[in-house]
């Protein structure tokens, strides 16, 4: 297993710098720049500015001092806030991303994961249509437009919650409920398709023909494989989920790392772009590496490759 995670780890080395290139270059070819603004500066102003954080330098030279920052650690200045740094940014925008994280996984598993279960075990009743339909009303309904809906009617109408800020532990209700919501309607369509897969297999029927009972039958042999589609998925949705939607941080101005990410896109903020891509790049190399490392575990037929 070790082996097995030190060349996984190897193997991200080129991955972040093809990501790193990629974004590098994109950003640069993007009209407009971090200091353009509606009144013009002066150009001896601007020169020096552009000398000040070495963007008078020819590109090459740019991108090469860039990779250099980063082997160090260092993510570089940001070039909308003043005398501070991408990584200062980061540690304190992050840690508000992943409560919210947090808090939206713990829901997408609690509403999706039984659901999912239930609709499987109850195949063609109704209760498995009315999951069904929930799945299909949560995957269909973009959180740009729950999120809004969510604070109108909780937040405006009832009066129940905030509707923006992140002051008090209430404020976490709708952004982790949307966000979470959102994502188990994937979680319990994926949960009921393994389940019915699973619930298919000789050893299943072998086991109710032992008299198992029907619990013992799901939470002891069939939900260990029935979880497998679900455990895949949620490599690249826990990065998504903790490094903060960008949308849902912005519907509910949530000071997280999501909105910074949209702030730095429209103030062109290269650096600070680059920082959060680095991050979230990162983030999905490592949560499917545990991903991969958690299948092997619940399926013993898969070997570390």
């Amino acid at each position: 297993m070790f082996r097995f995670i030190a060349r996984r780890l190897l193997q991200t080395i080129p991955v972040l710098l093809v990501i790193i290139t990629a974004t590098f270059f994109m950003v640069r070819f993007v009209p407009g720049g971090p200091f353009t603004s509606e009144k013009a500066l002066p150009p001896e102003i601007l020169r020096n500015i552009e000398a000040h954080y070495g963007l008078d330098q020819p590109l090459w030279r740019q991108y090469v001092n860039y990779l250099g920052q980063v082997a160090r650690g260092d993510l570089g200045p940001s070039f909308k806030y003043t005398n501070r740094s991408v990584n200062e940014i980061i540690g304190q925008t992050l840690p508000v991303s992943l409560e919210l994280g947090g808090w939206a996984l713990l829901v997408a598993l609690a509403v999706g994961l039984p659901l999912g279960v239930l609709a499987a075990v109850r195949r063609n009743s109704w209760l498995d249509y009315a999951c069904s339909v929930i799945g299909m009303i949560g995957i269909c309904v973009p959180v740009y437009v729950g999120g809004p809906l969510f604070a109108l009617l909780f937040g405006v109408y009832l009066q129940w919650v905030n509707v923006s800020g992140w002051y008090e532990g209430i404020d976490r209700v709708l952004p982790a409920l949307t966000l979470g919501l959102a994502y188990a309607a994937y979680i319990m369509r994926m949960t009921r398709g393994g389940m019915l897969e699973v619930l298919g297999q000789d050893y299943i029927r072998t086991a109710r023909a032992k008299g198992a009972s029907e619990a013992r039958i799901v939470l002891r042999h069939a939900l260990r494989g029935g979880l497998l589609p679900v455990v895949a998925f949620l490599g690249p949705a826990v990065a998504g989920i903790l490094t903060g939607s960008f949308v849902i941080e912005t519907v509910f101005q949530i000071p997280g790392l999501g909105r910074q990410f949209v702030i730095s896109a429209f103030s062109r903020d290269y650096t600070l772009i680059l920082g959060t891509v680095i991050l979230y790049a990162t983030l999905i190399v490592v949560c499917n590496l545990i991903v991969d490392i958690a299948q092997v575990w619940l399926n013993p037929k898969l070997k570390f490759e």
